[in-house]
């Protein structure tokens, strides 16, 4: 018998598994806002030089001419933003007047910024504007290679530690340097406490993710993976609402970060994976919780008369042959586990560089970033509706593989729509966005089912860090469009269909109970494989038969 009918036996999906997972995903949902907070808090506000200090001037021709005097205009009519007159040109004061040759230089006494919308920014504190504007970028890449390495420490301690000790010390650590980074005034120490909070997003997603596939029997997981989803897209609008009514960047980032010192406080309630705990032999323990859900869950009876034997004996056959995992090469020891391991990589690599191609720059829409940031959320909720019927009726495949090529079409696609139809184009990015996250969401869950519980956070851990290569190459492709406007679509677009067609070479989970070793998914790989020769045996004895009727029937 599965795990899976234990927790039916314990009263399903309960009490116990719709607070739990309520629990869980509450954090995940502000986690969110830490993913795409920099699009407000290094928000490029319009800015210019500061002209020379000439009081006089400014005094008698009036500031708006002084600055006329003072600084060019770009094509468009408005200031540059990185260059001033070496002298001023008073010539400029009369109608229609130009001047051709005039000598520049660069902001050599500061930035004057338009604060009505951003108050204050990493980019207005730090000057990170004209020379200094990679370092804008590169903040956002340290974040990323947080994420990396959060990806690649979490997953391995949580199949050392359990899933519950590196998500509650995630928490802290993300509530401690969250506040740290909105305290310190260099942006050198901005940058390492993004680092130290991109590790915790892995932390909290794989952990949270684990706990509740984990718990959740078999007919509640997609839901629960669905819900995930949800979460994250309610964080998105949450940061809209919060950024809009919190302007500052120091204040902003304070306001999102200290909740998670409550998330820290109640997490120590949660129990462990009791299957995690069978698998490392600490039977008691996993009795324990056992009884606890089912106490939650109006089971009490059943739940004292669970033992240490009938516990194991749900699921001795697949811990007969079992070992923890201590090595990312169990990933690619069997051939079912390496199948998985290959088709995952190329599937979380080019659904995260497209999906932060789109999501990570809001200002280059030319609207309100406020407005867009609300427009990527809301664009997620119906189509995480349609991943999750899909998913419950059809498949994870199939939903997974039709959302990664439907994105990828519509990224390529919005490269023939003309650049003043800015509204057009913002919408057909949103919709390829809700795409992805939708996708990506499925994929979350679906990686889960795939893995067997020796190494399922492992494997998550390890398709976790493809998705941050992939994150990381996002800006740098994006770079790419300086030489050929072409080049960021395709990039971004052709991966993501190549992803789709990968999806098609892995195994459905839909209402399939979770494997919990190598060993047990290398069995059933081989039953499936037996019965689909056995399928094909039996056809072409049946169309021999068929052919061979005419034949007797002449005779």
């Amino acid at each position: 018998m599965a795990f899976t009918d234990l927790l039916d036996a314990l009263g399903g999906v309960g009490r116990f598994q719709l607070v739990s997972t309520a629990l869980l995903l509450l954090p995940c949902s502000l986690l969110a806002c830490h993913n795409f907070l920099q699009n407000f808090t290094a928000a490029a506000p319009p800015h210019h030089c500061q002209s020379p200090a000439n009081r006089t001037a400014a005094a008698v021709y009036g500031s708006e001419a002084w600055l006329r005097a003072t600084v060019p205009l770009d094509p468009l009519g408005v200031p540059e933003p990185c260059r001033r007159f070496t002298r001023p040109q008073w010539a400029l004061l009369s109608p229609n007047a130009s001047v051709h040759g005039a000598a520049t230089e660069g902001c050599k006494d500061g930035w004057v910024y338009n604060r009505s919308v951003f108050p204050s920014t990493i980019v207005t504190e730090w000057d990170l504007v004209c020379e200094a504007r990679t370092l804008r970028d590169l903040a956002q890449s340290v974040y990323m290679a947080g994420v990396l390495a959060g990806a690649a420490v979490f997953g391995s301690l949580a199949d050392r530690l359990g899933r519950k000790a590196p998500l509650v010390w995630s928490y802290l650590q993300l509530a401690v340097s969250g506040a740290a980074t909105a305290y310190f005034g260099s942006f050198g120490a901005y940058c390492f406490c993004r680092f130290l909070m991109g590790m915790t997003f892995s932390g909290i997603i794989l952990n949270s993710l684990s706990l509740v596939v984990e718990w959740m029997p078999t007919r509640g997981r997609t839901v629960a993976g669905i819900l995930l989803g949800y979460s994250f897209t309610s964080g998105q609008l949450i940061l809209a609402g919060v950024a809009y009514v919190i302007r500052p960047w120091r204040w902003l980032q304070f306001a999102v970060s200290v909740p998670f010192l409550v998330f820290f406080f109640y997490s120590w309630w949660l129990p462990e994976s009791s299957r995690w705990l069978l698998l490392h032999g600490k039977s008691q323990v996993a009795l324990k919780n056992l009884r606890k859900v089912a106490a939650m869950n109006g089971r009490k009876e059943e739940g004292e008369r669970l033992t240490k034997e009938v516990v194991s004996s749900y699921i001795q056959s697949e811990f007969a042959s079992g070992r923890p995992s201590n090595s990312v090469l169990d990933l690619f020891r069997t051939p079912a586990i390496r199948k998985v391991t290959c088709c995952l990589m190329v599937v979380w690599f080019s659904n995260s560089l497209a999906y932060y191609g789109l999501a990570m720059d809001l200002q280059k829409f030319g609207l309100s970033v406020y407005l867009v940031q609300v427009l990527f959320g809301v664009i997620d909720i119906p189509a995480m509706l349609v991943a999750t019927t899909t998913m419950i009726y059809v498949g994870r495949r199939a939903t997974v593989a039709s959302f990664l090529i439907l994105a990828g079409l519509m990224v390529i696609s919005n490269m023939f729509v003309p650049e003043d139809m800015q509204s057009l184009r913002t919408a057909q990015a949103a919709l390829g966005k809700g795409c992805l996250a939708s996708s990506f969401i499925c994929v979350y869950l679906f990686t889960g089912e795939l893995y067997p519980t020796e190494i399922r956070q492992m494997g998550m851990g390890f398709a976790s860090v493809n998705a941050r290569l992939g994150g990381l190459a996002a800006p740098l492709l994006t770079m790419l469009g300086e030489f050929s406007a072409v080049l960021p679509p395709v990039g971004f677009g052709a991966p993501s269909i190549l992803a789709g067609l990968a999806v098609c070479f892995l195994a459905e989970t839909r209402d399939v109970p979770l494997v919990e070793t190598i060993e047990a998914m290398e069995r059933r790989v081989k039953e499936r494989l037996s019965r689909k020769d056995a399928e094909e045996k039996g056809e072409e004895v049946s169309l021999q038969q068929l052919g061979a009727s005419p034949l007797k029937e002449t005779i």
